[in-house]
């Protein structure tokens, strides 16, 4: 009897971002091994592009969301002349190179407690703005054929499309289309206008969560 209620994951996405260590919850209705609820689960989503890695039995008052206590995405750009081809829906493929130093200046600026509104979507259900960035790092890579870009978040939790809006300002400061103070002033502002792009949703990855 594989009965269960919902699968509760440990963050929403939208489409077209990526889990690379998504954690989600389930109550089942019997006591399994937990090998073998991991094969079972795996058979069904043979055919998708997903995959269980590890299961474990928790506590009943385990919820993967509620009971996080950080949460790391990281977002990529890939600086390249020529379209990308099988990394296309991996990163937001951008046709111009990215100041990182002007970058990590602006991000400063983001970091702490702060009314995120400009970096929130008009969409977003969260009760308040109010969030605690507590890192944003950003490294440059480089590739065969261009270089990569990794911005780094860690937070408790995050605004519907807060990385996507800030990635999207970001990058205006690293083409030279903002100065990083822009930032600043964007944020004080707490209005969604201010904002810049919202950056692709293909660059985003879900990459760790934490639990006490």
């Amino acid at each position: 009897d594989w009965s269960c209620k919902d699968v509760v994951g440990a963050g929403r996405t939208d489409a077209g971002v990526h889990a690379t260590n998504q954690i989600a919850h389930i109550d089942l209705e019997k006591l399994w091994e937990e090998r073998t609820v991991q094969k079972a689960i795996n058979f069904y989503l043979s055919k998708k592009p997903i995959s269980v890695l590890e299961v474990k039995l928790v506590k009943k008052d385990f919820h993967a969301r509620f009971s996080a206590v950080k949460r790391h995405y990281i977002y990529k750009i890939y600086y390249r002349e020529a379209s990308l081809t099988f990394e296309r829906n991996q990163y937001w493929n951008i046709r111009y190179p990215l100041n990182e130093k002007k970058m990590k200046a602006a991000a400063r600026f983001l970091i702490g407690k702060h009314d995120f509104t400009t970096f929130r979507s008009s969409s977003c259900q969260a009760k308040s703005p109010v969030k605690t960035i507590d890192t944003i790092l950003i490294e440059k890579y480089i590739s065969d054929h261009g270089l990569i870009y990794e911005f780094q978040f860690s937070a408790r939790s995050f605004l519907h499309n807060q990385i996507r809006s800030i990635v999207g300002s970001l990058e205006k400061v690293g083409k030279g289309s903002w100065s990083p103070e822009r930032i600043f002033q964007a944020l004080q502002s707490k209005n969604r206008s201010e904002c810049g792009t919202v950056a692709p949703p293909q660059g985003l990855y879900l990459s760790g969560v934490e639990y006490d």
